[in-house]
């Protein structure tokens, strides 16, 4: 049977188009600001963020971190979700690169963090202290069952943080899955943010890469840190090629990854010893509880594997299954009644 890979969204292959356009794309040096296609590409995405600047970089994890080290100083303190990806999947880059101080604020079920607390965690003018500088958010929040944050939850955020002076940045690795599961145009959510992140690795098909927007003199900044980390590239063009692709075909078909997670989650949820940790699915992600008296997570996993089947294990019990371009709608039939047959053993 053909391999049903449900770990990630990254495990998307690029489609013919993408490999045609990346064969034949026009390339210049891009740390001397000559690639055309990248040119091309950050042009784009600026248009669609609704921000004056735009800069391709290899991956989110170092657009979230130049994005940080742009907005912030060493000894200056950022407010984040417990479970955001960039406290707990990024190696600790802020503090280790950049010397900048991570205050942790309960996540809500839904990925947003409540505001009271927001608001009661921004540290005030103290001797004693790091100031607070930076809020971060995540849309669509990846351990928060994929859920997208509204727009009138960023208008929230933003007038906060203009009360006390602090910049937002918005890791949007699946932002256009919030995009189209909200049914609006992402400028509507990301109007609020000083900085974005958007990933094209994912959902979008393309090979490599993500890009981070935001003002002139912001992406200028940001520029020189992506060199200082190793993300200055070169012919990178041909990478561009595939993210332009992406960016421009790819958006709309999200929605059939969503009506596929949806379908899998009703069919689990009708499995004896499955619990959904969020009945209701909103994007690509699926979380999921595994009864213990029936199997231990690990005997499951293999027995998935078996069947040519993979989800993650995010801790005992928990598990992952994101859908993505390369898994259809037969194959969610066929790993739901897998799952049937494993747990009815």
């Amino acid at each position: 049977m053909k391999p049903i890979d449900l770990r990630s969204d990254t495990l998307t292959q690029p489609t013919p188009a993408m490999r045609e356009a990346m064969a034949n794309a026009e390339v210049g040096d891009d740390v001397f600001e000559e690639d055309p296609t990248i040119k091309k590409l950050e042009t784009l995405a600026t248009h669609k963020m609704g921000k004056e600047a735009a800069l391709f970089v290899p991956s989110g994890t170092m657009g979230n971190l130049i994005s940080v080290l742009s907005h912030c100083q060493r000894g200056d303190e950022i407010l984040l979700g417990e479970r955001s990806h960039i406290f707990l999947y990024e190696v600790g880059g802020l503090a280790a690169l950049g010397g900048i101080h991570p205050r942790t604020v309960p996540n809500n079920p839904d990925g947003t963090l409540p505001l009271a607390l927001l608001e009661k965690s921004i540290r005030h003018s103290d001797i004693h202290s790091p100031p607070t500088r930076l809020i971060c958010l995540e849309n669509t929040h990846n351990f928060c069952q994929g859920t997208p944050l509204r727009a009138e939850y960023m208008d929230s955020v933003r007038e906060l943080a203009q009360k006390y002076g602090l910049k937002i940045h918005l890791d949007g690795a699946r932002l256009f899955n919030a995009a189209v599961a909200l049914n609006i145009e992402v400028k509507l959510i990301t109007k609020q943010a000083d900085s974005i992140m958007f990933c094209l690795s994912k959902g979008l098909s393309a090979p490599v890469g993500s890009m981070v927007c935001g003002t002139h003199d912001f992406i200028q900044r940001a520029r020189k840190y992506r060199k200082m980390v190793g993300g200055g590239m070169r012919q990178a063009g041909h990478l561009a090629a595939a993210g332009l692709v992406g960016l421009e075909n790819l958006v709309e078909r999200l929605k059939d990854d969503h009506k596929n997670a949806k379908s899998l989650a009703n069919q689990l949820a009708s499995i004896r010893g499955i619990e959904l940790e969020q009945p209701n699915v909103e994007t690509n992600i699926i979380f999921f509880k595994l009864d213990p008296n029936l199997m231990d997570g690990e005997t499951f996993v293999n027995q998935l594997e078996t069947k040519s089947i993979k989800v993650i294990m995010t801790d005992q019990g928990i598990f992952r299954a994101v859908l993505h371009r390369g898994v259809s709608t037969e194959q969610v039939k066929i790993v739901a009644e897998a799952i049937k047959s494993i747990l009815s053993i």
